[in-house]
């Protein structure tokens, strides 16, 4: 076994693994019981959902099945990684305001969520990622 890895440090492999286990995680948790459920039952949660800065609930709602589901589908992939973070950051911002701010207890998922994007904003997409193949080829085309 590598010692450096052992005392803390990382490889880039051991990195780049990491990052995409947190980007295909979070996005895998986030789509089918939050995104997804929203998504098909748009019609019944339009009337009752949070009306966030008076935006009303049917605009509320959209944009919280837009970072729900849609950003996590391209987090998931590795596209637009940190532009798509930030939407998924501020919806549970949104959760935790709506809830008084409960970090541990009933909605400590909601605290884990932000945990884990905002390592992903900081770490980045990692090399196993659209971004970085898209990065490689403009670097590529640009020589």
């Amino acid at each position: 076994m590598n010692t450096k890895t052992m005392a803390g440090g990382y490889t880039p492999l051991s990195f780049n693994l990491g990052t995409l286990v947190l980007r295909v995680g979070f996005g895998i948790l986030m789509i089918p019981g939050h995104g997804y459920a929203k998504l098909i039952h748009f019609q019944e949660y339009k009337t009752d959902f949070v009306d966030f800065m008076g935006l009303g609930m049917e605009a509320s709602l959209s944009l919280a099945i837009f970072a729900e589901f849609f950003c996590s589908i391209l987090l998931i992939l590795g596209l637009g990684t940190r532009f798509m973070i930030i939407p998924l950051i501020f919806t549970v911002l949104v959760i935790l305001s709506v809830h008084s701010w409960e970090l541990i207890g009933e909605h400590e998922l909601a605290t884990a969520f932000l945990v884990g994007y905002l390592a992903i904003l900081i770490l980045g997409p990692g090399e196993y990622s659209l971004d970085a193949m898209m990065n490689k080829f403009r670097s590529v085309a640009t020589e």
